[in-house]
């Protein structure tokens, strides 16, 4: 599929849930969100069906997120789903990484190719008040078992307000550097008012290159971050959602007003 700008769109993002067992300060308020109704989440047949229109169409790439997507019941059975799709050479999710000690081995065995952790700091007190309530000994548990399963390579996801030289920022440049991990330094981003910035080390945010729709949980394939475009494919059907989705996908970002990371996925 190439949309109007040329742009090849062959990756597609898919929000399995608005649910989240952390509360990041960044993605979160503190009074917490209102959930979508259990009757509007597409159930992994209907966004199984995505995929498979999707991959007619040229997607060769499918990354889960969330919320978080391991809190969703049956997500091995999604992953086990989208493993047996061979025209899908890249498969990957990205994790709060607090189940994946858990679930890395099973999502493995299913298909799941690498991931993607959030870790904004190391400093387990500040990690706390990040998250709050979080136990970062979990992420870290996570990641051993994600190397241990073969879930590579892995990529740290560090949130940062200005600059990579924070101090957080620091720790956990030098924490991948030890271990192997690559990283990925994404700036605080504003949904409502447009602000977004290119991610460091990886293409997200780079709207001249963007080959990416998303699929939120309750079905409205959405074919850019920064805007109110969306197309449900409940009520135009699966093919038509996507095909509007890439002839409107627009030139870059704007600002969007009906979403949130939550329940976009980033």
């Amino acid at each position: 599929m190439f949309d109007k700008f040329n742009r090849r769109i062959n990756y597609l993002r898919i929000s399995v849930t608005d649910r989240c067992n952390l509360r990041c300060v960044y993605c979160m308020p503190a009074e917490g969100i209102k959930l979508i109704k259990h009757n509007d989440v597409l159930s992994f047949e209907e966004m199984f069906e995505v995929v498979k229109a999707g991959v007619k169409l040229g997607i060769t790439k499918v990354r889960l997120t969330g919320g978080e997507p391991l809190v969703r019941k049956g997500i091995i059975d999604f992953v086990k789903m989208i493993g047996s799709v061979k025209e899908i050479t890249d498969f990957g999710m990205t994790t709060n990484g607090i189940l994946l000690d858990k679930y890395a081995e099973q999502l493995a065995d299913a298909g799941l190719h690498r991931i993607n952790i959030s870790l904004d700091t190391l400093d387990p007190v500040k990690f706390k008040e990040i998250t709050r309530g979080g136990n970062i000994f979990d992420v870290f548990k996570g990641i051993g078992a994600a190397r241990k399963a073969g879930l590579e390579p892995i990529k740290i996801n560090v949130v940062i307000n200005k600059s990579k030289e924070e101090p957080d920022a620091k720790a956990v440049t030098e924490f991948c550097r030890e271990n192997n991990l690559q990283i990925r330094y994404i700036h605080v981003m504003q949904l409502d008012k447009g602000e977004f910035s290119i991610v460091e080390g990886g293409d997200g945010g780079n709207c001249a290159i963007c080959n990416r729709l998303r699929l939120t949980s309750n079905g409205m394939i959405k074919p850019c971050l920064f805007s109110n475009i969306e197309y449900s494919v409940r009520e135009l059907g699966v093919e038509e959602a996507l095909l509007r989705a890439v002839e409107n996908k627009p030139a870059h970002g704007t600002f969007n007003e009906v979403g949130q990371f939550y329940n976009i996925g980033g």
